[in-house]
């Protein structure tokens, strides 16, 4: 299996509901036929007096409880998928609740034990199996105390608040796995890539469209390094790519390259993942910002606190080396040439679209100012062109509102609560 299937595979495995509960119903078969022939062999009755009929009976009613449980769990999650999707943004299914553990572990016990318990009813004819109906009655007794945290979890996860900090600490993850230098002492931007003049050959994208989910760069400098020659890879992470549009330009000895390794380094999907995809994480919560700044649900609260998040991304990205969209060999050699969000996109992406429909609202202006301010104060000197850009489109926008004057007032005030410190 080439890297970008297996990448790809790997990328749906992590987005899947169904494969934990299913590990669970194929695991209790095992453990069904384990225990049954331990159970045989010791007899264990445990000093228990129960007749064949009345264990049929309790086991029937465990397996319907099982069997609401699992029908509630996945009703209930699809409604609040629903639900979530419309009042935040759809990339929050893939994104956050599909991937999330607790909900997966807790289905598949649910599973597990309405199995087991079958399997145990099965068993229990002429005799009662007290070691399985012992285990069962304990699957089902920690199966009701997973129904109830369930619920509670589930409805702390649907809040905005816990699904914009998922997907906060997600960027964060991203951006220390793509961005692993820190910046130390004085930051020089990075030199611009170096001229190539034109391609001796162009290799184009086969098989079908998708959306570039991750690129095998040391694949790509192996490559490279072999042929003697520099490999440029004419997308970014994130970039939809259809069939037959150039994917590689492969300059001078690169041309020798072969095309199957070279397609096999890049993986590709339906839709964006966070996994190499560093500005994807801000994508979803500028997003769910947007979304509740809109006419239809006017929730400036929210937006407020997905400006938090952004705050802190803008944060992490500011205080690090972004690559300078080329890979070098060993002995300093150009090999790679691979495009990078650079500092001006991330700014771009956090504010841009956040200031054009909320800087009517007080809460969205004053808390958009206090982060680039705070930003100005914090980062790097490099960093500042961007931010005081973005300030100055926010006192623009403000201009062309023609508000009453200690309105204008209040909105130019930095606040990091949005709208409750003024005094500060």
């Amino acid at each position: 299996m080439r890297w970008s299937e297996r990448y790809s595979l790997w990328s749906y495995l992590r987005s899947s509901m169904w494969l934990v509960p299913l590990a669970a119903y194929l695991g209790s078969a095992v453990l069904i036929r384990v225990l049954g022939q331990l159970d045989e062999r010791l007899d264990w009755s445990w000093n228990w007096t129960l007749t064949p009929d009345v264990v049929r009976t309790a086991l029937q009613v465990f397996i319907a409880a099982m069997l609401s449980f699992i029908v509630f769990t996945f009703g209930s999650l699809l409604v609040a998928i629903q639900v979530a999707s419309a009042q935040l943004t759809p990339r929050i299914i893939a994104t956050t609740l599909l991937r999330d553990n607790p909900i997966r572990w807790i289905v598949a016990l649910f599973v597990l034990t309405m199995a087991f318990t079958v399997g145990v009813l099965v068993r229990t004819e002429a005799r009662v199996p007290y070691l399985l109906l012992s285990i069962a009655l304990a699957l089902t007794a920690a199966s009701i105390a997973a129904f109830l945290y369930l619920i509670d979890y589930a409805a702390r996860l649907l809040r905005p608040v816990s699904i914009v900090w998922r997907i906060g600490e997600a960027g964060l993850t991203v951006l220390e796995e793509v961005y692993p230098a820190r910046i130390k002492g004085v930051h020089t931007p990075s030199p611009p890539i170096p001229s190539l003049g034109p391609a001796q050959r162009e290799i184009v994208h086969r098989g079908t469209s998708g959306i570039v989910l991750a690129v095998d760069l040391d694949r790509l400098r192996l490559e490279a390094e072999k042929t003697g020659g520099v490999i440029e890879f004419m997308h970014r992470v994130g970039d939809f790519v259809a069939v037959d549009e150039p994917l590689f330009r492969l300059h001078d000895g690169a041309a020798k390259a072969s095309d199957d390794a070279l397609r096999a380094a890049v993986a590709f999907g339906p839709e964006r993942t966070l996994e190499q995809d560093a500005t994807f994480a801000f994508r979803v919560i500028v997003d769910i910002a947007i979304k509740a700044l809109s006419s239809a649900i006017n929730d400036p609260t929210t937006g407020v606190l997905a400006i938090d998040q952004l705050h802190r991304l803008l944060g992490a990205v500011g205080r690090r080396h972004l690559h300078d969209d080329v890979v070098r060999d060993g002995a300093g050699q150009l090999r790679v040439i691979f495009r990078t969000p650079n500092w001006e996109d991330f700014v771009a992406l956090a504010c841009r679209e956040i200031r054009l429909y909320g800087a009517t609202n007080f809460q969205i202006a004053r808390r958009l100012r206090a982060m680039l301010e705070n930003l100005l104060r914090t980062l790097p000197q490099a960093r500042a062109p961007a931010l005081r850009e973005e300030l100055e489109l926010l006192d623009w926008a403000l201009d062309q509102l023609h508000m009453e004057p200690r309105d204008l007032a209040l909105a130019r005030m930095p606040d990091l609560q949005g709208l409750g410190s003024t005094s500060r």
